[in-house]
Order: C-alpha cells, then structure tokens, then sequence
C-alpha cells in the first residue's frame, strides 16, 4: 500500500517536499517511487553548498531493478544531505518519510507541487 503523508507536498517525479520556515524544506523519495525502485542499494548525492534546480536531477538512486535519477523539487542551495541515508541507502525502503536526502534553503522557484490528496490520484493514474 502507497503511503502519502497529509503534511508534504508531491512532484509528479516522485520527490516528497517538506516546507519549513525561513525557505528551507527537506525533501526526499516518495513511498510509491521507493516501491517501485526495488531494493535501493546505492544513492548518489550533491553536497553542501551545490545549486539545484527545480526540474533538473540533482543525484541518483541505484537499486536492483535500475538506476533513476533524483529530481530537484525546488531551485535553492542545498544546505545539508543526510549522510546517515547515504551510507545506508535500504532506509529509504525502510522508512522513505524519515530518510530524507537533502536540505533546500535560499528557495527561489519550485516544481508544480501537488498536495497529498492530488498526489494520491496522480499516483493511481500511473498505477494503472
């Protein structure tokens, strides 16, 4: 069962987007990308410091069906990549909601965000 959480936001690439205050949000892999992907077993990250670009990929997630690109969300300056997810990348499938991948502040343009409830029928139209 895909599990969408009420309190994030969703791209149509699959990425989950937590808004904070002051322009930064974290984001990560959604439950529905993370099943589909398979046993994750290798993550590619930026670091600290690197630009990203809402649209663009920004990292890679290996798992033992394929390779896919990570998908920016947001255009900010990524301030912190959980480096806990990076060594141990089968947390994503563990827990794809705790094991976000990077910290967006200096947030100036975003993806078409869709809410839980626009996501979850996103997610049935691909399903199908």
């Amino acid at each position: 069962m895909n599990r969408i959480l009420d309190n994030l936001l969703y791209a149509k690439t699959h990425e989950w987007v937590d808004m904070k205050e002051n322009r930064t949000a974290r984001a990560g892999i959604s439950d529905f990308a993370q099943q589909e992907l398979g046993d994750i077993v290798f993550i590619n990250l930026p670091e600290a410091g690197d630009p990203v670009t809402a649209g663009e990929a920004f990292g890679d997630v290996e798992s033992v069906k394929a390779v896919s690109d990570i998908v920016s969300p947001l255009t900010g300056i990524v301030s912190a990549v959980n480096r806990e997810v990076a060594e141990h990348p089968e947390r994503i499938n563990e827990s794809p909601y705790e094991s976000w991948l990077v910290e967006i502040e200096e947030i100036s343009g975003q993806s078409a965000l869709m809410t839980a409830a626009e996501y979850e029928a996103f997610c049935g139209k691909e399903a199908h």
